[in-house]
């Protein structure tokens, strides 16, 4: 008869285990309303401008001539990062030795704080406070939840913690959660500008042309006999002349002399 009645506890306190363990495995997100609100605060934008030269492309991989002279090295470049050129997008395979490149970063931040207040009503089934409640929902499943520190609940409009809960009450009770977050975005800007191209020369000027013709043929004089007497080199005749000059000086002055002389003695007479 004790065997009897004691194995009839035992099998009582299974079945009401096993329905507390069912009880403790239901989703608590199933039968808890939550209402979840986001609150944007100011955001700040920060710009930030790279700028360099392509000087070297091998394949996927390029070398860039920053703007303050540093030369950055960026290997297994994807397709999908194009920039800007005359509107039209250009990627590694497309780039040139020369091609000035922009990168523009904005980087937005925005802090937000998101609220959400979960929701909870029900029948107290069991209570521990201030550890524990066991609420029969409205699917008339019971459900267990660990009480937060400073929870209160409402009941007949008026609000108590969990040690003013007894058995058969319903109850509503609201946890409010804020969680402040930063939210950073960025967005990349690339453009490109072409190398230009080489200079052609202009049409209207003068391009120096240098013709050089064949030398003309020298002919070459035949050789003279070698002379056997020596060449007459001067004459007389500057002598003679000279010989006549003195002459004709020499009767000027004797003709003077006479003349002057003839003079003198006529005036003496």
């Amino acid at each position: 008869m004790i065997s009897t009645r004691f194995s009839g506890r035992i099998l009582s306190s299974l079945l009401c285990g096993g329905a507390l363990c069912i009880a403790f495995s239901l989703p608590a997100a199933a039968q808890v309303k939550s209402d979840t609100s986001v609150e944007h605060g100011p955001a700040t934008k920060q710009v930030t401008v790279q700028r360099g030269e392509i000087v070297f492309i091998s394949g996927d991989s390029v070398v860039v001539k920053m703007e303050d002279g540093t030369m950055r090295n960026f290997e297994h470049v994807p397709d999908t990062v194009t920039f800007m050129v005359d509107g039209k997008p250009v990627n590694i395979h497309n780039a040139k030795v020369g091609m000035k490149l922009e990168k523009q970063v904005v980087t937005t931040t925005t802090p937000r704080v998101v609220t959400t207040v979960q929701t909870v009503t029900g029948k107290v089934w069991s209570v521990q406070p201030p550890n524990w409640v066991i609420l029969t929902m409205e699917n008339n499943q019971n459900q267990k939840f660990n009480i937060p520190k400073g929870q209160m609940f409402t009941v007949d409009g008026k609000q108590t913690d969990a040690f003013g809960l007894r058995k058969g009450m319903v109850v509503n009770a609201q946890k409010v959660v804020e969680v402040p977050e930063t939210v950073v975005a960025q967005e990349f800007k690339r453009t490109g500008k072409m190398p230009p191209p080489p200079p052609t020369p202009t049409p209207d000027v003068p391009i120096l042309v240098v013709l050089v013709s064949a030398p003309a043929p020298v002919e070459t004089a035949a050789a003279e006999p070698a002379a056997t007497k020596l060449p007459k080199t001067a004459s007389d005749l500057p002598l003679i002349g000279l010989l006549g000059a003195l002459l004709c000086a020499v009767s000027l002055t004797v003709t003077t002399i006479r003349k002057t002389a003839s003079l003198l003695f006529s005036s003496r007479a």
